[in-house]
């Protein structure tokens, strides 16, 4: 998202719009992750038109975390297939995000330390 480290990798893409999946978030510490759930996360949807780049995100997403195509909603109600990541990791010392928005638990996150 805006304002995290690896919104750097979309300096070449366009933004499309705020999305949200059916999922639920986790907060990792320094970043967040995406797994299966009943609720909504919230997030950016961004054009990409270079295999490359998708490539270049997988690397830095890292093992932990596998893209994978997903129907995500725009506002207005609108859906989109999208690739998204998600988390694949170990939990134990993650911490729900109930209301799946991370901007709210780490606003802005200029500070590097976040990952999207």
């Amino acid at each position: 998202m805006r304002g995290y480290a690896l919104h750097s990798l979309l300096r070449s893409t366009r933004f499309v719009a705020p999305a949200s999946v059916r999922g639920e978030l986790l907060n990792l510490g320094r970043y967040p992750g995406l797994v299966a759930g009943t609720r909504r996360v919230h997030g950016e949807l961004y054009e990409i038109d270079d295999p490359e780049l998708l490539r270049a995100i997988d690397q830095a997403e890292g093992y932990n975390f596998q893209r994978r195509l997903a129907f995500v909603t725009l506002a207005g109600g609108r859906r989109r297939r999208a690739w998204l990541y998600e988390y694949r990791g170990p939990r134990e010392r993650a911490v729900t995000i109930p209301d799946g928005d991370y901007r709210r638990v780490t606003p802005g996150g200029s500070d590097g330390a976040q990952r999207r």
